[in-house]
């Protein structure tokens, strides 16, 4: 007994008592704007339109309006899926939420994350992306997507740290006397066919390899950023759907039009874990993410300013060297053999150790993914899994400082001089 009243009817009181206040509460919040999860607020987050699903426009989420707090988000979800809403309705809303359950639980403020503020302000953000990655292969061994994104993401990132400082350009401007002398010497050899005949992006280097300024080093950069986050706003949220809700999770996505049938089907093979369904579904997610999700960044990459692009593009071809087991690097395969005459007429066939493409065209980029790292990366999931967890679990930094692969560009182009051959026809 409390005060002359038995304790059980003393908890009701205070219970009813509790639940009238935070009735009052929400309903005076919903009166000044403050209810942030009410019925009346859901409808302001209804039909919006994705306007920065490729990371282009801006830092932060999907669409501007849209809360970056997880526990708002969540009621706004529950709340359209209680009134059975159709989930096409809150696309954006569903998108934003799986998308910060991603960030937040790879250690990244989505609302402060801009790739447009370069490489200094975003070497966080990269390393807690990768190691989010590699920590789902470790996890699930059916998430071999993720996995080799990680893997790879260390050479991408090292990459871009070689270059984070834009007074390291002359590193680019060093390039165009190499390039230069490397295109006079198919000439020499070979003539004007020979000359015509080299990659795009060669030919554009040794024009202008010396221009490139600072400016467009940093144009280039945070085009490349957009891509990374592009990839990771796409293709994570469906990974953190499938861990915490499995396929359902992921139907509701596909019910929202956040992908079609036909990557649900990819989903659905990876969940089965039958070794060549996994492989296959993975390969999808890594075609969607290459042919779907950036091509056409790395189009307009390449074409950023003419030359300026294509000879930065090739040049990180001929730096490239993926770290996965066993993989080939880009400037080893489909390498350069082009016809021409010498000065005595004869036909020659000119080969040089460069690659005949250039990385960011999908199609060449396909040949090679498929070719080389989808295949060998299944090989080491399935056959050396010891190894490549180890290396997984490696700090994330140490896996970044350690593949810095553009520290090799102007050594690589300078062996190419003393490595042209010839053979007369």
């Amino acid at each position: 007994m409390v005060g002359g009243l038995n304790g059980s009817v003393v908890n009701k009181v205070v219970r009813v008592s509790v639940c009238a206040a935070v009735t009052v509460v929400v309903a005076l919040g919903s009166l000044v704007g403050g209810g942030s999860a009410t019925a009346d607020s859901l409808s302001r987050y209804l039909n919006l339109p994705l306007v920065n699903r490729d990371a282009s426009q801006g830092p932060g989420g999907v669409h501007p309006a849209l809360p970056t707090d997880a526990s708002t988000l969540q009621r706004l979800v529950d709340q359209a899926r209680d009134r059975g809403l159709d989930p096409s309705s809150y696309e954006a809303l569903l998108f934003q939420y799986w998308l910060v359950e991603t960030t937040t639980r790879a250690g990244i403020d989505l609302a402060s994350w801009n790739p447009r503020d370069g490489v200094g302000a975003n070497h966080q953000n990269l390393l807690k992306s990768y190691r989010y990655y590699e920590d789902l292969q470790l996890a699930h061994r059916e998430l071999q997507w993720a996995g080799m994104g990680g893997l790879v993401g260390g050479d991408f990132g090292g990459g871009l740290l070689d270059y984070k400082d834009a007074t390291e350009i002359f590193e680019f401007s060093r390039l165009q006397p190499v390039a230069h002398a490397i295109v006079a010497r198919a000439n020499e050899l070979a003539g004007p066919q020979a000359v015509n005949s080299l990659p795009g992006g060669l030919r554009a280097l040794a024009r202008v390899g010396a221009q490139i300024t600072a400016d467009d080093l940093r144009q280039v950069q945070g085009q490349i950023l957009v891509m990374q986050k592009n990839i990771f706003s796409d293709l994570m949220p469906m990974h953190r759907a499938y861990v915490v809700g499995g396929l359902p999770a992921l139907r509701e996505m596909n019910a929202a039009g956040l992908f079609d049938d036909e990557i649900m089907r990819a989903w659905e093979g990876i969940a089965s874990k039958e070794p060549a369904a996994v492989a296959a579904g993975n390969a999808r997610l890594l075609q969607r993410e290459q042919g779907e999700v950036i091509a056409k960044q790395w189009d307009a990459t390449r074409n950023y300013k003419g030359d300026v692009g294509e000879a930065m593009t090739y040049g990180s071809t001929v730096a490239a060297a993926p770290s996965v087991a066993g993989v080939v690097p880009p400037r080893d395969i489909r390498q350069l053999t082009v016809p021409g005459r010498a000065p005595d007429g004869r036909k020659v066939i000119v080969s040089l150790p460069l690659p005949e493409w250039n990385w960011s065209v999908y199609e060449d980029r396909w040949v090679y993914i498929s070719t080389e790292l989808l295949p060998k990366y299944r090989k080491q999931v399935e056959y050396n899994w010891p190894a490549l967890s180890a290396a997984m679990r490696a700090p994330y930094f140490e896996q970044m400082e350690t593949h810095r692969p553009t520290r090799n560009l102007l050594p690589l182009m300078q062996s190419v001089l003393t490595s042209i051959k010839v053979t007369y026809q």
